[in-house]
Formats: structure tokens, C-alpha cells, sequence
């Protein structure tokens, strides 16, 4: 778990609305629900880590998504050749 948090994620944090907030912190998974709870992490931290860790993991499947196009692609160009 990342120890910093990064500022840009703390002002997008100060964006937020306290719905939009708590659905946030509603879906933080692994450790970073018992550092918050702990008060190891603030809310506004806790919050910016999150949105972090969710932006990676959709950078992660849009790449996933990417090659699985691309070999469809590949499998459909065979198949018709």
C-alpha cells in the first residue's frame, strides 16, 4: 500500500460531494478500510488513495480490453481468410 498520497488525488478529493464521497469509501478493499478505521489515514487520504488505486486498476482493463479486441480481431480476419 502506498504510504504518500498524491495531491492530485487530494484536491479531486476536495471535489467531491459527501455522496459521491461515501460511495467511494463504500467500495476501498485489502488494508486501506483498517487504516482508515485505525485513523492511520485521514478521509480526505483514505479518499485520494482509493481513487488512485481505482484509476490504475481501469487503466489495467482498458489494456486488458484493448488486447482482447486485437486478438479477436486476429481470430475473425483468420477465419474469414
Amino acid at each position: 500500500m502506498k504510504d504518500k498520497v498524491n495531491p492530485v488525488y487530494l484536491e479531486r478529493v476536495k471535489q467531491l460531494s459527501t455522496d459521491e464521497a461515501e460511495r467511494i469509501l463504500s467500495r476501498m478493499g485489502g488494508k486501506l478500510p483498517k487504516r482508515f478505521i485505525k485513523e492511520k489515514l485521514t478521509q480526505e487520504e483514505a479518499l485520494a488513495l482509493q481513487l488512485e488505486i481505482e484509476e490504475e486498476q481501469l487503466q489495467e482493463w482498458r489494456e486488458k480490453m484493448t488486447k482482447l479486441r486485437e486478438e479477436d480481431e486476429k481470430r475473425e480476419k483468420k477465419k474469414k481468410d
